[in-house]
């Protein structure tokens, strides 16, 4: 018996798969932030337990050379304003947990770090390179994505941050 719909059939099919490969929607300013919950080191990290805060969320990696030099920023704006309502919050997406950990006993983390193997909450924001970090607002929408991490952009950074809690030039 001959199937004279084939074609039709193969290329319903063809567009069907084509539209499952098109990538996740990168999150961007505006937004909300999708929420996520993920092993810490001493509990679970859950964005939604931050509503209220100011949050700077960081994708990471130990590989990521510009990973070593974001961090102690990271700990300075945590430490200058975390009583202010800022939270710095790391997503480590490292398969071996080992990986993980020298990088986090090379460069101490003074804030919220998550880890997540499989890598689910980076492919839920569409991030495409390490680092890549958001400011995201009270109410939890993103207000700032970032990607790379450089020393001149610090003080830019920084501004995001301090315009985000609403505090002037100090």
């Amino acid at each position: 018996m001959k199937n004279l719909h084939l074609p039709a059939v193969m290329a319903t099919g063809v567009a069907f798969a084509a539209l499952l490969c098109v990538p996740a929607q990168a999150v961007e300013t505006g937004q909300s932030a999708p929420d996520f919950e993920l092993p810490g080191r001493a509990s679970a990290v859950k964005l939604s337990d931050f509503k209220g805060k100011t949050v700077y969320l960081d994708f990471w990696a130990s590989w990521c050379g510009p990973c070593k030099q974001s961090f102690p920023w990271m700990n300075e704006m945590q430490s200058r304003y975390g009583s202010k309502g800022l939270r710095v919050v790391a997503v480590n997406v490292d398969q071996k947990p080992d990986d993980a950990k020298a990088f986090l006993s090379a460069n101490p983390a003074g804030f919220d770090v998550a880890f997540d193997q499989a890598g689910k909450v980076p492919r839920a924001y569409a991030i495409k390179g390490m680092p890549t970090s958001m400011l995201i607002g009270p109410d939890g929408k993103v207000l700032m994505v970032h990607g790379g991490f450089k020393e001149e952009k610090r003080e830019e950074l920084e501004r995001h941050i301090k315009t985000a809690l609403n505090l002037k030039d100090q």
